[in-house]
C-alpha cells in the first residue's frame, strides 16, 4: 500500500509496475551497500552513499511521497562522468566486466541500474514519472560504468577489450 497524502491510500499488487520499479531500485541500492562495505576507497564510498540517498528519494517519490528530486542530481553525475573520463583511455570497443573486486562489483551494479531504469521507463508509460527521475536513472548506469573503469585504472588493471571471434 502506498500513500500520496495522509488521507489517500493506494493499493497495488506485488507485481505492479510501481512495485517492480521500486524493488529494482531497492535491489541496486542494496548492492551499492555491498560495494561500500568491501571498498577501501573513501572517495568512492562517499559518492556511492550520495547515490544511495538519491535512490531512496526516488523510491519515496515513486511510492507517493510529496518530495522533489532536483535535476541538479543528474547534472552532478554528468559532471563527474566528464571529469573521470578525461583521465581514462578512449574506448573503441566494448570491455569485459573484469578486473578488481570493486570494479567488477561496480559493473554488476551497472547491470542492476540498467534493469531498474527499464522498470522505471515501463512505469512511466502507465503513470506519470518525473522526467528528471527517468534521466537520472539513465545517467546512473553510465556513472557506474565510468566508476568501473576508474576502479580498474586506480589498481593498475588493464581493461579486457572484447573482440569478435570472426
Amino acid at each position: 500500500m502506498f500513500s500520496s497524502d495522509k488521507n489517500k491510500k493506494i493499493r497495488v499488487d506485488k507485481d505492479s509496475l510501481r512495485v517492480e520499479a521500486i524493488g529494482s531500485l531497492d535491489e541496486l541500492n542494496s548492492y551499492l551497500g555491498v560495494i561500500t562495505s568491501q571498498s577501501d576507497d573513501k572517495q568512492l564510498n562517499k559518492f556511492l552513499t550520495k547515490i544511495q540517498i538519491d535512490i531512496f528519494t526516488i523510491n519515496s517519490i515513486l511510492a507517493g511521497a510529496n518530495l522533489k528530486f532536483s535535476a541538479s542530481n543528474t547534472t552532478a553525475l554528468e559532471k563527474r562522468i566528464d571529469v573521470i573520463t578525461e583521465d581514462l583511455p578512449k574506448l573503441a570497443n566494448f570491455v569485459l566486466p573484469a578486473g578488481s573486486t570493486t570494479a567488477t562489483h561496480l559493473m554488476y551494479a551497472r547491470a542492476l541500474s540498467r534493469r531498474a531504469e527499464r522498470r522505471v521507463v515501463a512505469l512511466s508509460k502507465a503513470e506519470e514519472v518525473p522526467d528528471n527521475i527517468k534521466k537520472y536513472c539513465n545517467r546512473l548506469s553510465d556513472m557506474l560504468f565510468t566508476l568501473f573503469r576508474e576502479a580498474n585504472q586506480k589498481t593498475g588493471i588493464k581493461e579486457t577489450v572484447w573482440k569478435s571471434s570472426r
